[in-house]
């Protein structure tokens, strides 16, 4: 069976890397994306001087969410890919290695 060890805490670490990096670099810009969505999509549906009622509010709100949440999901899914891409090379490698090593012996 082949030793998926470094695959599996690689991905783990790329995932855990991904929220560092989205708290860091994504949360604020996806808040302001998704908050000037939902802004432009009020507006053409209520009219474009956005008053200042319920419904804009929830429109331009659950937009901000959504966008907040793309970013997160951006992040966290490119980060532990790339940590399980990592991880399986490692994988790779080390089984190879391991292959050879056991070739040189029983020659």
């Amino acid at each position: 069976m082949k030793d998926t060890t470094y695959t599996k805490s690689m991905t783990y670490i790329g995932a855990g890397a991904g929220v560092v990096l989205f708290a860091v670099f994504g949360l604020l810009p996806g808040s302001f994306l998704g908050g000037v969505m939902g802004l432009n999509l009020a507006g053409s549906l209520l009219g474009t001087p956005v008053a200042s009622g319920i419904l804009a509010r929830l429109i331009v709100a659950s937009s901000m969410v959504l966008g907040v949440m793309v970013a997160g999901i951006m992040f966290i899914t490119a980060a532990s890919t790339l940590g399980w891409l990592i991880g399986t090379v490692v994988d790779a490698l080390r089984a190879k290695a391991h292959e050879t090593k056991e070739a040189e012996h029983r020659a």
